[in-house]
């Protein structure tokens, strides 16, 4: 399919205003005094109003066609409401079996360079996750499977369970699999790390083989995307304005 023929099977854009009104579920989005819906035809509604502000914004800055390829925070938003929101349970089991496969106990054995870079990145995480809430985890050298101590995985489990809101549940797990490593994305949460911090963190080998190859016009174009994903993902990890306070 063409890049015009796909254009072209976009919706197109049928309203001039979009704006915010407090819900019974936070922050409804409005278009034209309108409110939107979900493709389930659940209402489109956000308990955090940075976020809510988001996907308005993303829809304000449609023009002749609507293209939800350019609206991350809406997806995201619409994957909670249809398919976390009842349950976010699945969700939060799916992402307690990452810690055990986690990005940062996958290291270089060389070169020296990355090792250390490596080490310089990634240690202050694992340091920060055994002070913070006893998560002791094995290293390892390559890509060959090592079993965690039952001990490591249960004290992030633990961890886990005290995030219950379906919004949050969903931004963990979209960070955990954008970054490959659940304790990057409980770091972000937690507030330990920034969102840019994390990403940094999580692309020390992409940005290494970058430095001595050269970056790729089509891996760059990818890594912006799934970065604005990233971005979005952070803000339902740390707007925790309740709905009540809206004005």
């Amino acid at each position: 399919m063409t890049q015009g023929k796909a254009q072209a099977d976009l919706p197109k854009r049928f309203y001039t205003d979009v704006t915010l009104a407090p819900s019974d579920t936070g922050y409804a989005i409005l278009l034209d005094g309108r409110p939107v819906k979900t493709p389930g035809r659940r209402p489109l509604a956000v308990p955090m109003r940075r976020a809510a502000e988001i996907v308005a914004a993303e829809w304000d800055a449609q023009r002749e066609r609507i293209d939800p390829a350019t609206m991350p925070m809406t997806r995201l938003v619409n994957t909670v409401i249809e398919a976390i929101a009842d349950d976010p349970n699945p969700v939060r089991d799916d992402l307690a079996r990452y810690i055990e496969t986690d990005l940062l106990f996958y290291r270089a054995g060389s070169p020296h360079r990355l090792v250390v870079r490596q080490r310089e990145m990634w240690d202050p995480v694992l340091d920060w996750a055994r002070e913070t809430f006893g998560g002791r985890y094995l290293l390892t050298e390559g890509v060959m499977h090592v079993g965690q101590p039952p001990a490591g995985i249960a004290a992030f489990r633990e961890r886990l369970a005290s995030i219950d809101d379906p919004f949050r549940v969903a931004a963990l797990h979209q960070v955990t699999t954008l970054t490959g490593s659940a304790l990057l994305a409980l770091a972000v949460a937690e507030r330990h790390l920034s969102a840019a911090d994390a990403w940094m963190r999580a692309h020390v080998d992409e940005d290494w083989n970058i430095d001595q190859w050269g970056a790729d016009d089509e891996a760059s174009a990818r890594r912006e995307m799934r970065w604005q994903e990233m971005q979005v993902a952070s803000v339902l990890l740390t707007d925790d304005e309740p709905a009540d306070a809206r004005p």
